[in-house]
């Protein structure tokens, strides 16, 4: 077998994945495409170790650690969700933009525009900087 085949759908794999990664907005189906995208490299490391007749098969023990290491990847990656989906109600990518903290110093603890005159550091509106 020639070595073209594999490595022609390895890389149709991989661009697929990806694509899935950059378009999609829902955090399981990321997931799904950066397995994918390993799934892409795990193909890739089974054909060239057959077609160099590697005797130490080195690139099927390199298969194997990326197959373990998708596994916590995805284990992780569920964890993360689950968790983000608990706090927030929502697995979009999009909605979970705003997750950094503020940018409002320990000066200005309610941010731009509070109104509280009692609070020390706060602007009232209209007033000059």
């Amino acid at each position: 077998m020639h070595l073209v085949y594999p490595a022609v759908l390895s890389a149709l794999l991989f661009c697929t994945g990806i694509y899935g990664v950059l378009a999609r907005r829902n955090a399981i189906l990321v997931l799904m495409s950066v397995e994918l995208m390993l799934n892409a490299v795990n193909l890739d490391l089974v054909a060239f170790d057959v077609w160099l007749r590697d005797t130490l098969h080195a690139g099927q023990a390199l298969t194997l650690f990326t197959i373990a290491i998708a596994a916590a990847e995805i284990g992780i990656g569920l964890a993360v969700v689950l968790a983000v989906y608990r706090a927030r109600g929502t697995i979009a990518v999009d909605a979970l933009r705003d997750t950094a903290e503020p940018p409002y110093g320990p000066e200005d603890p309610e941010g731009p525009g509070s109104t509280d005159p009692a609070a020390p550091g706060t602007r009232t509106p209209g007033a000059a900087a």
